[in-house]
């Protein structure tokens, strides 16, 4: 089955040392949901041109004096009430990056998702501010959208609106793509109607394989045992640059 695949995540591991070398090293992602895969935004912003050019004005109206985050400020003593005194049994997620706790805002009677950052991280103020600011310039479909924040003392806290991972234009038993996709690891044979169907079938089967290897770990029920998204990220670069070693390959072939 598709476990046999799985070692491709760990061949593909780093340590903690290199991935704060990485420019996606605070990249986690959060979708918040009833205990599906999370997807979060702060560096994930800043793979697309847009986001870089909005960050470093954000960076640059810090340096100026000049900032004026549109975000709401939030005191830790509204959060603290929004989710129960962070209970555990609120607790939606967590990682290296802090936790994630489902949060309710009496004042606007809102859902949400409060990510409380590591206090030993290495983000400062300075850094926290302009990362809020960010956020709050950019706007995508694909992105969470962000309600506010707090730097209380050493604490600082995001506090996003929820987005469910559904997808309201497709078939109603496609909405949720995890509740679809589960049934289809269970029998190797439905593995290829994982795939996009734009490709039109134009992909290693392997790669494929190996890709819902890495698909099958991130949906795991026990937020515990998904692999880290850095993780994730070096395997699926690794997977990609394969794929177009293996087109190089078979090109060369035919010349």
């Amino acid at each position: 089955m598709i476990l046999e695949e799985m070692s491709i995540l760990s061949c593909c591991r780093i340590s903690k040392s290199e991935i704060k070398k990485k420019s996606l090293k605070n990249s986690k992602s959060w979708v918040y949901d009833d205990g599906d895969a999370y997807s979060t935004v702060p560096r994930s912003v800043s793979l697309s041109s847009g986001a870089i050019k909005q960050r470093i004005l954000a960076e640059e109206a810090l340096r100026n004096g000049n900032a004026r985050v549109p975000a709401e400020v939030f005191t830790f003593r509204e959060l603290a009430t929004a989710t129960q005194n962070f209970n555990s049994e609120l607790l939606v997620g967590e990682g290296g990056f802090g936790r994630v706790y489902k949060g309710y805002l009496n004042k606007t009677n809102q859902i949400v998702a409060v990510k409380q950052l590591d206090r030993n991280g290495v983000q400062g103020n300075r850094e926290f501010l302009a990362e809020v600011l960010t956020l709050s310039l950019v706007h995508h479909a694909n992105l969470v959208n962000l309600i506010g924040y707090c730097a209380d003392g050493r604490q600082r806290i995001l506090i996003i609106s929820g987005r469910r991972a559904i997808d309201g234009t497709k078939p109603p038993e496609e909405e949720n793509l995890v509740d679809w996709a589960k049934p289809l690891f269970k029998d190797r044979r439905k593995f290829t109607l994982m795939a996009d169907p734009l490709l039109e079938g134009n992909y290693p089967v392997k790669g494929l394989y190996q890709a819902l290897a890495v698909a099958a770990m991130c949906i795991q029920d026990e937020a515990g045992t998904r692999p880290l998204i850095a993780d994730v990220v070096t395997a699926l670069e690794y997977l990609a640059i394969r794929t177009a070693e293996a087109a190089a390959a078979e090109m060369a072939d035919f010349e």
